[in-house]
Parts: C-alpha cells; sequence; structure tokens
C-alpha cells in the first residue's frame, strides 16, 4: 500500500468530505477531483512511502499524493509530486508523466515524476486506462488511441489544480509511453514542451521489429491470424483472453532476445516489480498496435520544443531516431553512452544525467 494506515484514512476523510462538498455545489467530477487535490496538498504531513526501499514498497511514490480524475467515464488513479518546500500560494510549472507498456505509475513514471518534482516542478504519474488502480475493461488492454486519451485527460486534471499554471504543462513518456506522448501533443496545444525517453513507437514495433528482433510479412499475417481468430471467439461470447507479456525464465532458449532478459530484469524481479504491474496483455492489442502510426505528424509540434532521450546501446534507438527526423525545429536528440533501454528506467548512472536534462529542457520552457 502507498499510505501508510493512519496516513491514508487521515487523507480519506479530507478527500471524501471535499467530494461530499463539491456534490452540494454540483461541481464537475474533474473539478470536485481538483479541490480533493487540493486540501490533500495543504496537509503536509501526509505522505506517501516514506519508509520503503522497492518499488513495490511504494519506493517512487514516496513525496506524493494520490489523486484521481476522470477520462470520460474511466476513474483515472494517480500519484501527484510537488516540489520540496511547496508553497501552496503559488502556481507552479507542471509535467504529465506517462509510463510504459504494461507498467504502473508507481514504477520508471513515478521515478521520473519524483525526480523532476524535486526539481521545482508539479508532476503527476498515472496508470493507464485498463492498468493499475485506473478503470477501464477489460483489463491489460493496451489501446493507443485510449493511451493518447488518458493524457489528454490528465493534462486537462492538471489545468484545472489550483496550484499549477495553465500556460506552463509539458509532457513526458517513457518506452510506449514516449510514443503516446509524441503523437498526444502533435494535436494538444496545451503541451507547451514535450520529452520521451527511449521512445517506443508500438505500431513500427509490432509491423516491423525492433534491432535484433525483426518481424517479417510473414509474422505480421500470422499475428493478424491471431487476433481475427481470438475476436471471432469473443463475438460467439468468450471471454477475452490474455497472455503472459514478458516470458518467464522457464521460456529462455539460447535465443531469447537480451530485450526480453533485460524487460524480466526490471519488470519481474525485485529491482522493477509492482504487483499492480500484472505481466500480462489482451492478445487482441497487437491487431490495434498494427495500425499505429505516432510520428505522422511530428512536425505539428513545431513551433514547441521536443526533447527526446534515447540509450546509445538500446535495440529502440530507431524509434527516437525517426521522431527526430521527421520534427522540425527546436528539436534535440540526447543519446546517452553506454545505455541500454531498460538502463535508462531506473539505473542511476543514467537517469541521473537523464533528468538533469530533463529539468533544464522544461525549466528553460515551461
Amino acid at each position: 500500500m502507498i499510505f501508510a494506515v493512519d496516513q491514508r484514512l487521515q487523507a480519506g476523510r479530507m478527500a471524501s468530505s471535499s467530494i461530499s462538498f463539491g456534490r452540494n455545489l454540483k461541481m464537475s467530477p474533474l473539478k470536485r477531483s481538483a479541490v480533493s487535490a487540493a486540501i490533500l496538498l495543504s496537509l503536509s504531513a501526509v505522505t506517501c512511502g516514506a519508509s520503503a526501499t522497492s518499488v513495490a514498497e511504494g519506493e517512487n511514490a514516496a513525496g506524493a499524493m494520490k489523486v484521481s480524475f476522470n477520462n470520460r467515464a474511466i476513474v483515472m488513479a494517480g500519484n501527484l509530486y510537488t516540489p520540496p518546500n511547496y508553497d501552496r500560494s503559488k502556481r507552479y510549472p507542471a509535467i504529465v508523466v506517462t509510463h510504459p507498456w504494461g507498467g504502473v505509475k508507481e514504477q520508471t513514471a513515478g521515478l521520473y515524476a519524483q525526480k523532476l518534482a524535486e526539481k521545482g516542478f508539479v508532476t503527476l504519474a498515472f496508470d493507464a486506462s485498463h492498468y493499475g488502480e485506473s478503470g477501464g475493461e477489460p483489463r491489460d488492454l493496451e489501446n493507443p488511441s485510449d493511451r493518447v486519451q488518458d493524457i489528454r485527460s490528465a493534462i486537462g486534471y492538471l489545468s484545472n489544480l489550483p496550484q499549477v499554471d495553465a500556460n506552463r504543462i509539458g509532457a513526458l513518456g517513457i518506452c510506449a509511453g514516449g510514443g503516446y506522448t509524441l503523437d498526444e501533443a502533435q494535436t494538444d496545444l496545451r503541451v507547451k514542451a514535450v520529452a520521451g525517453v527511449v521512445s517506443y513507437d508500438i505500431g513500427a514495433a509490432t509491423r516491423e521489429g525492433i534491432e535484433g528482433m525483426p518481424v517479417s510479412r510473414q509474422d505480421r499475417l500470422n499475428i493478424l491470424a491471431n487476433v481475427d481468430r481470438q475476436l471471432n471467439k469473443e463475438a460467439a461470447g468468450e471471454t477475452v483472453l490474455v497472455e503472459q507479456l514478458i516470458p518467464g525464465r522457464e521460456k529462455w532458449t539460447d535465443q531469447t532476445p537480451g530485450f526480453f532478459r533485460e524487460a524480466y530484469d526490471y519488470y519481474l524481479t525485485p529491482r522493477g516489480a509492482h504487483p499492480g504491474a500484472r505481466n500480462q496483455y489482451v492478445v487482441t492489442s497487437p491487431g490495434l498496435h498494427m495500425a499505429y502510426f505516432p510520428f505522422s505528424q511530428m512536425e505539428a509540434i513545431s513551433p514547441r520544443p521536443l526533447l527526446l532521450i534515447a540509450g546509445g546501446k538500446a535495440e529502440t534507438l530507431k524509434f527516437s531516431q525517426d521522431a527526430f527526423e521527421k520534427a522540425k525545429q527546436p528539436k534535440e536528440l540526447m543519446v546517452i553512452p553506454g545505455a541500454s533501454h531498460f538502463d535508462l528506467y531506473d539505473k542511476p548512472q543514467y537517469v541521473t544525467p537523464a533528468v538533469a536534462k530533463l529539468a533544464d529542457f522544461f525549466g528553460k520552457n515551461l
């Protein structure tokens, strides 16, 4: 659990009171959530995961407040972080941080949100719809359109918080969250600056693969045939089918790609495992990915600034390079030598320079 029991009960009573008050005033759900967050933020004694020593225990949620907001009919769960010496009479620049495919807010997105809050920003890490503590059925569905709408809703939520300057909101995404964030920013002028860390084009990855893991035309046809069979079964009344996202060690062979091995090391060991990240995916999801082109209008981000950070050893480097080539100025690509894709999730020697660059970037542009 993220809150200590006594702290969570105190926060829950305050939030419940504020929401009840909001209902009496016929406030919108978004406005009620903003009021709740404002009250929670006035409780300086409320902290998250203060004694946590692992991701599963809430290490990356330390200092955050649990908040909720609406994405249409779905109730979204988030962790809101504030700067040191937070002054509720001030308005701060804010950053929405979006997690990878299969992740949750307490993992790498929470780490980046936490570190950037320490640099002076209000930050929000949230569970995507269908994941973690957020609503949405079926569970573990990776639908790009839903993911983009999640970000839009998170930006709307931040823009209504009294402690946030709505004209100074930025967006950051990690891995697939980076692809979705770059896509969302193309048509959302509320985002004043946008950044991606090891951005992952889930559409291109499904269609073509990544370095060392190519996808052939026959592979694509096999994927689509599998999706079609399952869609027909579900149309006939069968339940939604989910399968393991990252293969366990028992399935490894000498040919298992290093990308999967590194993913396992982060998501399925104490290094980054979290009970909210279930290592499952809805098997029809790749059909949605196949038709997704997140970098199709990269030029539309300009003249708003763009920062891309990638690992020099990452199998996904080509996605950041592709996004960079398609974007217009102002833009910057920072490649961190020696870093793999998953190194930039949490390893201090790589995350520290990435956060420093992000803080400078958002500090200058928000």
